[in-house]
């Protein structure tokens, strides 16, 4: 009984510290070792910005509580590819293009955003829209939508920096690639806590009590960000 049980008590405390933490201490926060790189910056450098992408990815609550939600029913390889794919072209083009145009965007309003993504996949996931309105938004282009979000979240962080213009689309390109080796690492232990939960019955038990607290979380994510955005404005 307790193998059956234990990843979901599991589950639910790191839903309440993912809600609770922080923001400079996790999500777009940065700590200071990567601030004063990033501050003192010149030229191409390729490898420190792989690295930090990666740990802006793995450390980005925001970003994994989404991919939860978005993972969470998925059961066939090539749907989790697909899934994952749009979500990744998302935010990657927007993250690119986001600094090189320079396009200005609030980036509480951005997270803001963000974290509503999480309230709609966790409620997409329980049926609410099947449910109250009888007909469910295209769940692939949602992920692609809410993909070119969390990648404008990322430029936000990226811009607050001013890096110089020499190297600057290298180091990008540099810093994409390793949010995207940070998302392979965070996908692998998900999709590998999802499925071995997926093998007990209490997985199907506890699936609504799970996307309700994903849903939770992320209303508590848009409340910090709008909260942040109307005492700094």
């Amino acid at each position: 009984m307790f193998a059956k049980f234990k990843l979901t008590y599991l589950l639910y405390p790191l839903l309440i510290l993912c809600a609770m933490a922080s923001v400079e201490a996790f999500a777009h926060g940065v700590d200071d070792s990567t601030r004063n790189f990033l501050q003192n910056n010149s030229g191409i450098q390729i490898i420190p910005f792989m690295y930090i992408g990666a740990k802006h990815m793995v450390t980005g609550y925001d970003h994994l509580l989404f991919l939860v939600g978005v993972l969470f029913f998925l059961h066939r390889s090539k749907d989790v590819l697909l899934y994952v794919s749009m979500f990744t072209v998302g935010h990657s083009l927007t993250l690119m293009t986001g600094v090189l145009a320079n396009i200005q965007v609030n980036a509480y309003l951005i997270d803001a955003i963000i974290g509503f993504s999480v309230v709609y996949k966790g409620f997409d996931n329980l049926g609410g829209f099947k449910h109250f309105f009888e007909k469910q938004p295209n769940p692939k282009a949602a992920v692609l939508i809410f993909g070119l979000f969390h990648g404008f979240g990322l430029a936000t962080k990226i811009q607050e920096f001013k890096l110089p213009s020499e190297g600057l689309a290298t180091n990008l390109l540099a810093f994409n690639v390793g949010v995207e080796l940070g998302q392979f690492i965070a996908l692998m232990f998900i999709l590998l806590a999802i499925n071995y939960w997926r093998s007990f019955e209490s997985f199907d038990r506890f699936s609504k009590v799970t996307n309700t607290a994903l849903m939770s979380a992320g209303f508590m994510l848009v409340g910090m960000q709008l909260t942040g955005y109307l005492v700094v404005n």
